[in-house]
């Protein structure tokens, strides 16, 4: 009876190691193999932009990519995940330069307290890099899975649309300075 309940014990403290590819790196990390994407990223790798919510996939508030496509990070595990991209709100940034979706939430005062804001910046960089110019119906489909308890949503909605249009804005002086060898 004591050796099984040994066997249980040791069990539970025992991790996995593996390498899960994040916001454009490698890492290794070791985990307890019932730990969700959302434990992982925070509390093991230190990713804390990534938030806790619900924690039913309810809310969206644990929102990330995994190649390109966003998960609810709450009821991911990594262990599906070896392999695939994973990129969370610490990616979005081109080094100092905040991503156009940021930039826009910041201008507009989309963000209320911010805590659901990385859900709703991810979800948003996944639609706009599949469509680049959504409607609004097509930014309130693709956000409707992200709640916000403060704000009514248009600015969240408006400064989508005005991210969009700075990117659009954007590629032709990108794809010109690059014809020209810039």
């Amino acid at each position: 009876m004591k050796t099984k309940a040994k066997g249980r014990a040791r069990a539970r403290f025992e991790k996995v190691h593996m390498r899960l590819r994040v916001n454009g790196e490698d890492v290794e990390v070791a985990f307890a193999p019932h730990k969700t994407l959302l434990e992982v990223l925070r509390e093991d790798l230190g990713l804390t932009g990534t938030k806790h919510g619900c924690e039913l996939g309810e809310c969206g508030t644990c929102a990330v990519l995994v190649d390109g496509k966003p998960i609810l990070s709450c009821l991911a595990l990594p262990l599906d995940l070896e392999g695939k991209e994973i990129s969370t709100v610490e990616g979005m940034a081109d080094g100092p330069r905040l991503h156009p979706l940021q930039e826009a939430f910041a201008d507009l005062g989309a963000a209320q307290c911010g805590y659901c804001t990385p859900g709703f910046l991810l979800t948003a960089k996944a639609l706009l890099d599949a469509k680049k110019k959504p409607t609004r119906d097509e930014i309130k489909d693709a956000l409707a899975g992200n709640l916000c308890r403060c704000t009514g949503y248009v600015k969240i909605f408006e400064a989508v649309e005005l991210a969009a249009k700075r990117m659009r804005e954007a590629a032709p002086s990108k794809a010109k300075g690059a014809s020209n060898g810039r």
